[in-house]
């Protein structure tokens, strides 16, 4: 009984291991996205066309893989990264990450674009690894959002906005707003609400 029972919380921690070490890799990449508004700075036409191939990129590649039909790298890349939940699906995150992003940068000006692209990369990101990491208080109604989770990117955006506005108030209202999205159960389209609806507010509020 005892070997059945330690050889069950073996089996348990691997599976967390397992599934921390995609989260890790997963953010990496999505926190990676914060050199996009430099990018967009010096080059704003060419880095939305690079995005705009990367993405189309992706989908093919991923549409291919979901049929059996494995790309070198990209194939690895999504498979290392992906959920429990994509398992033999579309995975559907770089999609709305990147379209969340090219939007964003296309109908915003460059700092409500920057804060939001950069409210998506430290934001989304770092709050997704904190609350795996660290997460005890589990939020209701939010698919195992914590409030660790949920403070980590309420402070993550306010750095990040007050960074790129130095304004208090302006990063308090897009930090709330952020924190608020993010903890909703929008699985993936939280890529592409997050950088448009907060740039939108930062527009908004006169930037």
């Amino acid at each position: 009984m005892s070997k059945y029972f330690c050889y069950q919380i073996g089996v348990e921690i691997k599976k967390q291991f397992i599934s921390l070490r995609k989260e890790f890799f997963r953010k990496t990449i999505h926190i990676c996205t914060a050199f996009v508004p430099l990018m967009l700075h010096f080059a704003r036409i060419p880095t939305v066309l690079s995005l705009c191939c990367a993405g189309i990129l992706y989908i093919i590649a991923e549409s291919l893989r979901s049929n059996g039909r494995e790309i070198p790298l990209i194939s690895d890349i999504t498979a290392a990264a992906a959920r429990k939940r994509d398992e033999n699906k579309f995975v559907l995150g770089p999609v709305t990450l990147v379209a969340g992003i090219v939007i964003a940068a296309v109908f915003l000006e460059e700092i409500p674009a920057a804060v939001g692209i950069y409210a998506l990369a430290f934001g989304d990101g770092l709050a997704s690894l904190a609350g795996k990491t660290f997460g005890k208080i589990r939020i209701p109604y939010t698919h195992g959002k914590t409030a660790e989770g949920s403070l980590t990117c309420f402070v993550a955006i306010f750095c990040s906005t007050f960074f790129v506005t130095q304004n208090c108030f302006t990063s308090l209202v897009v930090a709330a707003a952020g924190a608020l999205f993010e903890v909703l159960p929008l699985k993936d389209f939280d890529n592409l609400l997050i950088p448009v609806l907060l740039g939108g507010i930062t527009t908004y509020l006169g930037f």
